[in-house]
Formats: C-alpha cells, structure tokens, sequence
C-alpha cells in the first residue's frame, strides 16, 4: 500500500497568541498537516504554543519534534499528552528523542547519562506512552542503532536524518531504512518514514540556501551538502519529482521543513496535491 503524502512545517520562534495562532492558520491554509515544535530550553514551551495552535485551527495536527525524553517523568508526560490529544479532538502526534544537548541537561539541573542510558530512558518513557496513551501516534526521531531498533520496535514514525550524502560510495538513507526494515520485522509496513529537510531554494536560482547544513554538518564540501538527502535544490516541480523518487526508491512519504522554508515549500506541495 502506497501511503499519502504528509508535510509539516517546524514553529521555531513565537511568544505573543496572535502571531502564533495566524501562523498555524496559514500553515493550514498552505496545506500543511502538522506543525512541530521543538523542546529546547529559553526558548518557548511546547504544550502550551501546541495547545494555543490546535484551539485555532481545524484539521491541521500539531506535534513535537522532538521532546527530549530526558527531561520527563512518563507519568507526568502521559498527563499533558492526553489532555492536548483531548483538548485538540485527538490532533496530536508525540515526537521523542534521547535528548543530546550536554548543556541544557546541566542548565536544567539534571544529570548527563550516557548514551545508552539515555535510549533506555527513552524506551521507558515510550513504553509507558504505548501503555496509557496507545491512540497518539508517536516519532522518533535519531540515526543511531539502538535508538532506531526501538523506534522500529515501538514508534509509529520514524524520522529520519537523512545524515551523510548519497554517492559512489554508498547510499547510508537506504542503509539506515534497511536497518529498521530489520529490526522492525512484520511491523514494517506499519511504520510511516519521515524526512526532515534542513535546505531549500530560497529565491528563483534552484540553489538551497546551505547555512543549516553548514551549522549542523561543518565537515562536508558543498557538493557533499548538495547530496544529502536532507538538502534540496531545483524548482518547485523538480523538488516534487525528488520528494515522489523519495518515496518510490526508500518508502518516506512524511517530508517537514523549517518555518523559513514554509512559504517556499508550499509551492511544492501544490505540486503533490
């Protein structure tokens, strides 16, 4: 079965309700499924800015990508999910990640565990999310083999980092995708595979403005940025036609942009619809 196209759109800065709310009605009037918010510290929280999105809207879905399962106590998390999956008509996916910002655990007040201790966290909160909460639908998100054994095991949603670039020396998006294949099983087919893009063309030239890409992965030459999978480049058709080889060749029909890149994907979601 062939699943439909899903596009979200990342929130990143907003504090006063009426801007925060005129651009969850734009999303939705853009065609957007979903707006996410991020769990990051001094910047805005995200239950209340989700609660304040879903209340002005209609049948856009708001979602956390990604809550830093570290910051949680499942039982205090199952609480304010299940009172937004409720106030939002059941509007709601839970993002979840292992948290990796050393800083914001220390600024937090909160010890740094490991790795691996920060995965079994992780699968703790998820467990407890799968137990009391089994109707919101839950993504993680990460590039690692424990983390995407898990995901694989008891997400709905994978998101994907899409990572190192595709080339003559190997595709590591299938790589990864065969991976969760793997460790997923019969589930598979369940899973819905989502890619988080970080560089789009920002005027007429087809170029993708680089700056995240040059912030998050520094050690890549510029053809290397322009071949990861995360990165797109051309026209709106041609983003289509890359999103459509996207989901023909690896199976990832859930595509999310940065709020900068809102308008301009837009077009390329009239592209798909």
């Amino acid at each position: 079965m062939v699943r439909d196209f899903r596009f979200g759109v990342g929130l990143q800065a907003a504090r006063r309700q009426k801007s925060v709310q005129d651009w969850a009605r734009r999303a939705e009037g853009m065609g957007y499924d979903i707006i996410h918010m991020a769990d990051h510290l001094y910047t805005t929280a995200p239950f209340p800015m989700m609660t304040a999105m879903a209340m002005a809207t209609e049948k856009l879905r708001v979602g956390t990508f990604v809550l830093n399962a570290g910051f949680y106590r499942p039982a205090l998390l199952a609480r304010d999910v299940t009172t937004l999956r409720d106030l939002s008509g059941g509007r709601f996916d839970l993002g979840l990640g292992a948290g990796y910002v050393k800083d914001e655990f220390e600024q937090a007040e909160l010890p740094y565990p490991t790795a691996g201790q920060r995965v079994e966290w992780l699968r703790h909160v998820t467990e407890h999310m799968n137990e009391h909460a089994p109707d919101v639908p839950i993504l993680i998100a990460g590039n690692g083999n424990k983390l995407l054994t898990l995901a694989a095991q008891r997400a709905n949603i994978i998101g994907l980092t899409g990572g190192a670039p595709i080339g003559p020396d190997g595709d590591p998006l299938a790589d990864r995708i065969g991976f969760i294949r793997d460790a997923a099983g019969d589930r598979f087919d369940e899973l819905e595979l989502n890619l988080s893009v970080i560089a789009l063309p920002t005027d007429n030239s087809g170029v993708p403005d680089l700056s995240l890409v040059r912030r998050f992965l520094p050690e890549l030459s510029e053809d290397e940025m322009l071949r990861t999978p995360a990165v797109f480049s051309g026209t709106p058709k041609d983003i289509a036609d890359r999103i459509r080889e996207l989901r023909d060749t690896y199976g990832v029909t859930y595509i999310t942009v940065q709020q900068q890149h809102g308008e301009v994907f837009a077009k390329v979601i009239e592209e798909l619809r």
